[in-house]
């Protein structure tokens, strides 16, 4: 084959692999021994590459888009980090101070669209054991929610946005599941009773599925819980204890495909579990794959520009064999042509959402 038709070829390979990609969503999973935030096919599960990572970033746990489309982690330096949203490149620390201590799950809600940040327990000294809220656009802090702690939050964790518009909070060290209106900044009840909860064990990871029922993780017992998500009824668990070799249950989110995706913090992976029964299905992202270690928190996002194009083996063979200069600088164009149409795609999505 010569070199112009084997360029030919790889080029469309390229080209055919960019559009998969840039048509992809991702897989984000926070990897706290790394300090970082690595993504993954959303399909298969396969690795792509290192996202969000430096300015600071220690001990990554909640993570989110947010409205701007940028990239935003919860940072064990007591601050929300801002990351570029295309390409994962350090912004700004985004907000901090006014009481946040240990951030873990964060999410963009209520009625103008602010973040809210749960705040942990501190080692020692005031401050923390908390929801705050801050303005989604500028990171101005706004308010404690529900300020004299009427609804004896313990530890707060993973929190989401219900369908009811309120917004739901882990308490971890009680084994509850709290509710806030972000209309008022108020406590409104306590939605999953400890005495009720079917043995939740220090809730981490949240999140509504299809059917509007709440999925919640109990990494003391190894077992994901479903309740009611209307009344907050327990209705069993969903995900047995070890189930798939699950330990230590993290962050969740539903897959393109419906199933559940559960980070196993024990294990270093990612598992997939049937998103009707639970039963388990296999793992989604293996143990370590990018380096994965000790993950938390997972949500799914736009694949990024610096996401790798796999080529089949032979395929690389090939270019090796021929070795020509022509066909590295065609196929370099190639990568950054796809990048450039990645940027320009999603700068003209965002001017239409405006």
């Amino acid at each position: 084959m010569t070199v112009t038709r084997f360029t030919w070829v790889l080029t469309s390979v390229i080209t055919a692999s960019c559009a998969s990609v840039m048509a992809q969503q991702s897989l984000f999973v926070s990897s706290g021994d790394t300090d970082s935030v690595l993504f993954y096919n959303a399909t298969t599960g396969a690795f792509h590459n290192q996202f969000a990572s430096g300015g600071g970033l220690d001990e990554p746990e909640g993570i989110a888009f947010g409205p701007d489309g940028n990239f935003y982690v919860a940072s064990r330096t007591n601050e929300i980090l801002r990351f570029n949203g295309t390409t994962g490149a350090f912004i700004d620390v985004f907000a901090s101070g006014n009481g946040m201590t240990d951030p873990a799950g964060i999410a963009f809600g209520g009625p103008d669209n602010d973040l809210y940040i749960s705040s942990g327990i501190p080692d020692e000294g005031p401050g923390g054991n908390q929801v705050l809220r801050f303005d989604g656009t500028t990171g101005a802090f706004k308010a404690v929610l529900d300020l004299n702690n009427d609804g004896d939050l313990d530890d707060p964790e993973g929190l989401a946005f219900g369908p009811d518009g309120l917004l739901y909070v882990n308490s971890a060290e009680n084994g509850e599941v709290k509710r806030y209106d972000p209309a008022t900044n108020g406590f409104v009840d306590t939605f999953v009773e400890a005495a009720n909860s079917g043995g939740l064990l220090d809730p981490t990871g949240i999140v509504f599925g299809p059917d509007g029922d709440l999925f919640v993780s109990s990494p003391e017992t190894s077992e994901v819980k479903r309740y009611d998500g209307t009344t907050g009824a327990f209705e069993g668990n969903f995900i047995a204890a070890g189930s798939g070799g699950l330990e230590e249950p993290e962050g969740m989110v539903f897959g393109l495909n419906g199933n559940l995706l559960v980070v196993a913090e024990a294990t270093n992976a990612v598992l997939e579990f049937d998103g009707t029964t639970g039963a388990f299905i296999g793992e989604f992202v293996t143990p370590g794959s990018g380096n994965l270690s000790e993950p938390t928190f997972a949500i799914l996002g736009p694949t990024p520009d610096i996401a790798v194009i796999p080529l089949p083996p032979a395929v690389w063979s090939g270019l090796l064999m021929i070795g020509g200069l022509a066909v590295v600088r065609t196929l370099r164009g190639r990568f950054l042509a796809c990048s450039t149409r990645g940027r320009d795609a999603r700068a003209r999505s965002r001017e239409f959402r405006v």
